[in-house]
């Protein structure tokens, strides 16, 4: 396959690099069963770890990206294609032959021999030109649908790395919820056998605690879950994950709208690939066009001869042809005017999909934008809500103990304590992956982006 290093998809071949040979190299997703086993599909029981491992994996198996490869590598070969048919054309004929020929005045029975070499070269042919044109055109549009697929490719395995991540902490905190209801159930029992409480604040933690193992057990199937869309995407079973840091500042955007904007419009890979494709339907007009104009070739022949006309036998003889073949087309029934028409038509309809193209890319660029600013301020606001929380929440279990609070403002305090603490990764884990969508929609997406997203994670504990 050639992936041709354009300004606009440098970063994303390094990256294409780095996941498929270096990261293989120091990922050690290699932790498995000592027999690797496949099912039908393809996915292993290989443990990956780190985000790393899994893009590398994912980048094998995907078979949106080994399509996307296949395309690109005929997009390449009809190029090779259209080149080589304006090259020079060398063929080479023989022929033997058994004659017999009779005539009035005798018989002959004699062998004959024809040997041939012709060299040919276009000179002028629009068709063939606007058609190599074309080719060229075409491969970078499948060049560019392949940069749009791996970045698809790479957000999508991110953002369900970060998912599984999120139901794990969420899971984690359900469990120490779990462990503090149970806690204050004993305490609020305790307080009802010694009539310091009354049986609606037994039952509200009974209650309480009902609840709380109800959503555990909604938690664990969503971590299972997905887990198995990590899997089922990148190839690879989910091992002990490495984590977001506690302490990771996630960088702000610096720049404002109007600049994204502009780079999704330049870099933007879905309009790279649309404009390549209205480049080609304006050559495929073109190459239409030339059939209306005359084709000019350079003919050489060397051959090598004992027979003559209508096989007549003759002494042989070596002749050398050279010449120039030149074919003006005069009337093709309206079937070049049709063609026309037709490519015509393919170009408006490129067109319009440009159009189209760069409406979309403009919206969701704006769309995630918003939506990574918003982020920014909810992660910093659930960040303060979590600290007074766990403040009010501390403060109410006293007051409970004290005789001040009644048990349904303890548990409520607790409920919220632990909700602000999931709600808090969870704003995390999203503003990470809108960050990587706005940067994947505006064509800036790099390696090295999500090699410092990988960065930020951690080995677990023990």
């Amino acid at each position: 396959m050639s992936l041709k290093a354009h300004p606009q998809v440098n970063r994303l071949i390094l990256l294409g690099v780095l996941l498929s040979c270096s990261l293989r190299g120091y990922s050690q997703p290699g932790s498995t069963t000592p027999e690797m086993q496949f099912d039908s599909l393809g996915i292993t029981n290989e443990l990956g770890f780190t985000l790393e491992d899994f893009f590398t994996s994912a980048i094998d198996f995907s078979p949106e990206l080994q399509i996307a490869r296949e395309q690109l590598q005929i997009g390449s070969a009809r190029k090779r294609a259209a080149t080589g048919r304006l090259l020079p054309q060398l063929n080479a004929n023989a022929s033997l032959s058994d004659n017999d020929r009779t005539s009035a005045q005798d018989d002959q029975r004699y062998t004959g021999e024809r040997y041939n070499v012709q060299l040919s070269q276009i000179l002028f042919d629009w068709q063939q030109f606007a058609s190599r044109k074309q080719a060229s055109y075409l491969e970078n549009q499948r060049e560019a649908e392949y940069y749009v697929r791996l970045g698809e490719l790479l957000t999508e395995v991110a953002g369900r790395y970060f998912d599984v991540l999120q139901a794990e902490d969420a899971l984690t905190s359900i469990r120490t919820e779990l462990n503090a209801v149970t806690t204050q159930l004993n305490l609020v029992e305790n307080y009802y056998q010694r009539q310091l409480a009354q049986i609606t604040d037994l039952y509200d933690a009974q209650a309480q605690l009902a609840a709380v193992q109800a959503e555990e057990l909604a938690l664990e199937s969503e971590l299972q879950l997905a887990r198995e869309a990590l899997r089922s995407r990148s190839g690879i079973t989910p091992g002990a994950l490495h984590r977001l840091g506690e302490e990771v500042a996630i960088p702000a955007l610096e720049e404002n709208l109007s600049y994204w904007v502009e780079q999704g419009l330049q870099n933007n890979q879905l309009i790279l690939a649309s404009e390549s494709a209205q480049q080609a339907a304006k050559q495929g007009v073109s190459a239409r066009r030339g059939a209306y104009l005359p084709t000019v070739n350079l003919i050489v022949q060397q051959q090598n001869s004992n027979l003559g006309f209508d096989n007549a036998p003759l002494l042989k003889t070596d002749t050398t042809y050279v010449g120039v073949n030149v074919s003006i087309p005069l009337y093709a029934g309206g079937s070049n005017r049709a063609a026309v028409r037709e490519a015509q038509s393919l170009e408006n309809i490129a067109e319009n999909e440009l159009r189209l193209t760069q409406l979309g890319v403009n919206e969701r660029i704006r769309a995630a934008f918003l939506q990574v600013r918003a982020s920014e301020a909810r992660t910093e606001a659930a960040r303060r809500l979590v600290e007074s929380t766990a403040l009010s929440a501390e403060a109410r279990a006293r007051g409970f103990e004290l005789g001040t609070v009644n048990s349904v403002d303890m548990l409520n305090s607790l409920r919220d304590q632990f909700q602000a603490e999931r709600d808090f990764q969870r704003t995390r884990y999203e503003h990470i992956k809108m960050l990587l969508e706005l940067k994947r929609e505006t064509g800036t997406l790099t390696g090295d982006d999500l090699l410092e997203v990988g960065g930020w994670l951690v080995e677990p504990d023990a």
